[in-house]
C-alpha cells in the first residue's frame, strides 16, 4: 500500500507505468529521480530547449519518495530569512525570498495552464504561538522582512486567528498570503503526466547502478546504460547513500502525518473552510491543513532519525507516531478527537545543515549537477531547485547558476555514531522542553542549550 496522498492520487488516474529501461540509449540530459526536482528540471529544459533529447529514470515510481507523500504546504523562505542573509548576505536573501514567493504562484499557474487538478488552493498560511513561551519568537524576522520591503506578514487578532486556524490553542498568529497547499501525490502524478506529453523519455522502475564521469558520462542501470552528455542527480534523500562523499552532509529525518475520515461539517463549524496551513512554533513544528474534500491533515517533523543516512523500512510504512500525533489533533481540535483517521504515514527528509537545499556539480564535473537537502520544506522550493539545475544543464550565465545556492553543502554533520547519537539526544532534549513550555514550566538549561543546535537552522520538516 502506498502512501495516503500517492494511492489516492494513483487510483484517480488511468496512466500506464513508463517501462523499465532496457538495453543502452543515448540522450542529451539524463534525470534521475522521478519527484518534484526532477520532474520540474525536465520541464524547464523542455520549455527553454524543446528540441533537448531528455530521459528521466526513476527507481519506483514517479512520485513514490518525498513528492507523493509529504505535507502538501507550499511555503516560502521568508521564516528562514536570518539564516539566507547570514549565509549569503543581504542582496541574495532578499531576491530567494522573492523568488521563493514567486516560486508558489508559478507552481498554481502551471497547474492552471496544464490541467493538473491538484487541490492547489493559495489561500496562505499561519504561523503561531501555542504556548506562552512561544509568544513573539516571530517578531524579529517579520521586523526584518518590514525593513527589506519584502514582508508579505500580518499579525490577526486573536479571535480572528484562532477562527482561521479552527483551534482555541493558538495564542499568536501572523498571516501571509504567500503560500498554497495541494494534494501533493496528484501534483507529482501530473507533473509526470505534462513531461511526458512534451517528450521526455521516463523509465520507471530503473534504477541508477552506477556513474562513469565522462563526455559524455555514463548512468548504469540493471538493465542497460544511458550516454548523456549532461546529467542531473534529483535523489533527495537517497543522494547520500548513492554518493558516500554526501554522507554527512545531510541527516535522514522522518516526518510523520495523520489524515482523517471526510468530515466537512465538523471542519465547517471550527472554521477550517479553505486551504490555510498552519504551522506552530515548535522547533519540529506540527503543521495542518485541510484538504478539498473535507479532511484534516496533521503532521509533525523529527522523529525517527536514521543511523549512517540509511532509508529504514520504518519510513514506508504506517507511522510509528500515530498514537503521538492523535494525542495532537485531538488536543488542537476537541471536536475532530473521535473522527476516524484514513491513514498515517511518514517518510525520510533529508536535512541540511543550514536547513536549505544545495547545488552543485558532481566532483568537479562540467557535466554532472545535483540538488538535494530541502530539509522537510520542498513543495515551493523544488521549483526553485528545477530552475537551478536546469538552468545549469544548459550551460546558462544567470541568478540562479551564479547564487551561492550552487556551491555544494554549507557544512557537515558528525560522524556516526556522534551525529545519531546526538541527534537523538538534543531530539529528546526538545521535546522535554516543549513539554514543559506546554505546561507553563521554565525547561531545564541544558535542554534549553542543546535545542539551540536544532533551532539554529530554523523550523523544520514542513512538508
Amino acid at each position: 500500500m502506498r502512501p495516503f496522498w500517492l494511492q489516492q492520487a494513483l487510483e484517480q488516474e488511468a496512466a500506464a507505468p513508463c517501462p523499465p529501461l532496457t538495453g543502452d540509449t543515448r540522450c542529451d540530459v539524463c534525470i534521475v529521480g522521478g519527484g518534484y526536482t526532477g520532474l520540474w528540471t525536465a520541464l524547464m529544459l523542455k520549455e527553454q530547449a524543446p528540441q533537448l533529447d531528455v530521459l528521466l529514470i526513476e527507481a519506483d515510481i514517479c512520485g513514490a519518495g518525498a513528492s507523493g507523500r509529504n505535507g502538501g504546504c507550499a511555503l516560502s523562505w521568508s521564516a528562514k530569512y536570518f539564516t539566507l542573509e547570514r549565509l549569503f548576505g543581504t542582496q541574495e536573501a532578499v531576491r530567494l525570498v522573492r523568488e521563493s514567493e514567486h516560486s508558489i504562484a508559478a507552481i498554481g499557474a502551471f497547474c492552471a495552464s496544464n490541467g493538473i487538478d491538484c487541490d492547489y488552493r493559495m489561500d496562505g498560511t499561519l504561523y503561531t504561538a501555542t504556548n506562552q513561551a512561544q509568544l513573539g519568537g516571530t517578531d524579529a524576522v517579520i521586523a526584518a522582512l518590514q525593513r527589506q520591503g519584502i514582508n508579505s506578514f500580518q499579525r490577526l487578532p486573536l479571535a480572528q486567528l484562532q477562527r482561521l486556524a479552527g483551534s482555541e490553542r493558538h495564542l499568536e498568529g501572523w498571516y501571509s498570503p504567500a503560500a498554497a497547499t495541494v494534494q501533493p501525490g496528484r501534483l507529482v502524478r501530473g507533473l509526470r503526466r505534462v513531461a511526458l506529453q512534451r517528450g521526455v523519455r521516463i523509465h520507471e522502475g530503473t534504477a541508477m547502478t552506477g556513474l562513469a564521469h565522462g563526455a559524455p558520462a555514463t548512468v548504469r542501470t540493471p538493465g542497460g546504460s544511458i550516454r548523456a552528455d549532461r546529467v542531473v542527480l534529483g535523489l533527495n534523500a537517497w543522494m547520500a547513500r548513492a554518493f558516500p562523499q554526501f554522507e554527512r552532509s545531510v541527516a535522514i529525518v522522518s516526518s510523520d502525518m495523520i489524515i482523517t475520515e471526510p468530515c466537512p461539517e465538523l471542519l465547517r463549524q471550527i472554521g477550517l473552510d479553505s486551504g490555510v496551513s498552519v504551522l506552530d512554533s515548535r522547533i519540529f513544528v506540527h503543521y495542518y491543513h485541510n484538504t478539498a474534500d473535507g479532511r484534516l491533515m496533521l503532521g509533525k517533523g523529527g522523529n525517527t532519525f536514521a543511523y549512517g543516512g540509511r532509508m529504514l523500512p520504518v519510513f514506508d510504512q504506517p507511522s510509528p507516531y500515530q498514537p503521538l500525533l492523535r494525542d495532537s489533533l485531538a488536543e488542537f481540535f476537541p471536536t475532530l478527537a473521535e473522527v476516524p483517521l484514513a491513514a498515517s504515514w511518514n517518510g525520510p527528509s533529508d536535512r541540511s545543515v543550514t536547513g536549505l537545499p544545495f547545488f552543485g556539480r558532481l566532483d568537479g564535473q562540467g557535466n554532472v549537477f545535483y540538488g538535494f537537502g530541502y530539509s522537510g520544506s520542498g513543495v515551493g522550493p523544488c521549483h526553485m531547485g528545477g530552475q537551478i539545475l536546469s538552468s545549469l544543464a544548459l550551460g546558462l550565465d544567470n541568478p540562479w547558476t551564479r547564487s551561492p545556492l550552487v556551491k555544494g553543502p554549507l557544512g557537515q554533520f558528525p560522524p556516526e555514531p556522534v551525529r545519531y547519537l546526538g541527534s537523538l539526544l538534543v531530539r529528546n532534549a526538545i521535546r522535554r522542553k516543549e513539554r514543559a513550555e506546554d505546561h507553563g514550566l521554565r525547561p531545564r538549561r541544558l535542554d534549553v542549550r542543546l535545542a539551540r543546535f536544532a533551532a539554529a537552522a530554523g523550523k523544520a520538516d514542513k512538508g
